[in-house]
């Protein structure tokens, strides 16, 4: 079955590295016109080298004034959101930090949150609808040791879903999340590189191993 994407407009966060990277490329395979958002300059010129008709946007989406300078006019045209920027801060319970709470919060849940009214404000001004899909978490569901803060912000990241869905919906704009297990992306490599550890997450898995990011393919697994 061809998936095509042709004529749309899309936002995805975190596009840089992982899961962000590898939907941004397959949106462009599909013919989406894709902006890829991150905050790392670098990570946006790869990316550009190997998709050249990526528009780039390089800003800090835990910074509500500069999110809404770089986005104000061109994700009020966007026909599909992807919120996957997200940050994992692992620690445990008792040592977790104001900072590492409030950084895991603002970018993991109001930044989501501060780009889908931005989207969304415009799907609703053009009367067309679109779709916004969150990339939240099997963590959201599951208690992980040394993972309390990252838990906690998939399991508001879920709820948040369910109102934006509510709320949205009559507007035609479907809010759906996605909730993948460990891809071992950058990211996914912080907190399970560890065999031992790695093994009480795979023992559960029925292929016995966490998903690959590779360049050739999309998993949605996180």
């Amino acid at each position: 079955m061809e998936i095509t994407f042709a004529g749309k407009r899309a936002l995805v966060t975190g596009a840089g590295k992982g899961i962000g990277r590898a939907t941004a490329l397959a949106l462009a395979r599909c013919g989406a016109e894709v902006m890829a958002v991150t905050r790392t300059q670098a990570d946006l010129d790869s990316l550009l080298l190997e998709c050249p008709s990526v528009r780039p946007v390089c800003v800090d989406l835990g910074d509500w004034g500069a999110t809404e300078e770089a986005l104000r006019e061109a994700g009020r045209h966007v026909d599909l959101l992807v919120n996957n920027a997200a940050c994992a801060m692992l620690q445990p319970f008792l040592e977790v930090t104001p900072d590492q709470f409030d950084t895991s919060f603002n970018i993991n849940v109001k930044a989501a949150l501060h780009v889908s009214q931005i989207v969304a404000r415009g799907m609703k001004d053009r009367g067309t609808g679109g779709s916004i899909v969150n990339i939240s978490s099997q963590a959201s569901q599951c208690a992980l040791r040394d993972h309390t803060v990252y838990c906690a912000t998939k399991g508001a990241l879920d709820m948040l879903t369910k109102v934006m869905a509510l709320e949205l919906g009559p507007y035609q704009i479907r809010v759906n999340s996605v909730n993948p297990t460990v891809v071992m992306t950058e990211m996914g490599k912080l907190g399970w590189s560890d065999p031992n550890k790695a093994s009480t997450m795979t023992s559960r898995i029925p292929l016995g191993r966490f998903a690959e990011n590779q360049r050739t393919q999309l998993f949605i697994r996180r």
